[in-house]
């Protein structure tokens, strides 16, 4: 099948990590409370950590594709700002189309790929997500509003025969606000109990706060080929 050439495709290593077990459906991050601003590591650590990391990435490393989808606002754009190391703003510009950032994980590159979420760009996520290693899915717990939408856009996606067994992550994002909703309640009102064909995965996070961030790196991380 012909791919666009700005589309991601995945990319094998030449080595590979044991194989994890099936996990299919986890809320177990979202349970988790990171302390809204965790101690910084100093210079001399960050440094230690950078070393280590690049004669790391001499003898074993490898990259992944992934995708951000979700409505416009949920805080797609932000969430890959932290999720790159760099900090949480308010004045965010809307993507877009899509835009793409590496973002590295010890031995692991992930190229992200962040899509518009407006409704003139929602038909263009399929071809996006073709041969992605995992999909993040990201909406917004503080407006109920959107998340019906939000659900039936994602129940359109992940019946596309052409992402078939995509593992998904999806994120409520923005649960520093005091009317967010909890993980138990954004599972349910994404109906994510009834999607049998593939693992899925849901966690309450904040970009703004940095809250389970670490966990969702872990998360993807996961998944590299």
């Amino acid at each position: 099948m012909a791919q666009c050439g700005a589309c991601p495709t995945s990319r094998r290593s030449s080595k590979r990590p044991a194989p994890l077990p099936p996990l299919h459906f986890t809320t177990a991050a979202s349970c988790l409370r990171i302390p809204s601003h965790p101690p910084r590591p100093s210079a001399t650590m960050s440094w230690f950590s950078r070393l280590y990391d690049y004669f790391l990435s001499l003898f074993w490393s490898s990259e992944m594709d992934i995708t951000l989808l979700g409505l416009q606002n949920a805080g797609k754009t932000s969430l890959l700002r932290v999720l790159g190391g760099g900090e949480y703003t308010s004045d965010s510009i809307p993507t877009i189309g899509f835009s793409m950032k590496r973002v590295r994980k010890g031995r692991v590159t992930i190229k992200c790929w962040d899509l518009g979420g407006q409704p003139r760009f929602r038909s263009m996520w399929e071809r996006y997500c073709k041969g992605v290693n995992a999909i993040l899915f990201i909406v917004d717990s503080a407006d109920p509003a959107t998340l019906q939408i939000a659900r039936m856009e994602f129940e359109a996606l992940i019946s596309k025969p052409s992402l078939e067994g995509i593992p998904v992550l999806v994120l409520g994002n923005k649960n520093d606000l005091p009317d967010a909703y909890d993980v138990d309640t954004v599972i349910d009102m994404m109906d994510l109990k009834s999607v049998d064909d593939r693992e899925v995965s849901c966690y309450s996070i904040s970009a703004k706060e940095h809250t389970n961030v670490d966990a969702v790196l872990t998360w993807l991380v996961s998944k590299t080929p």
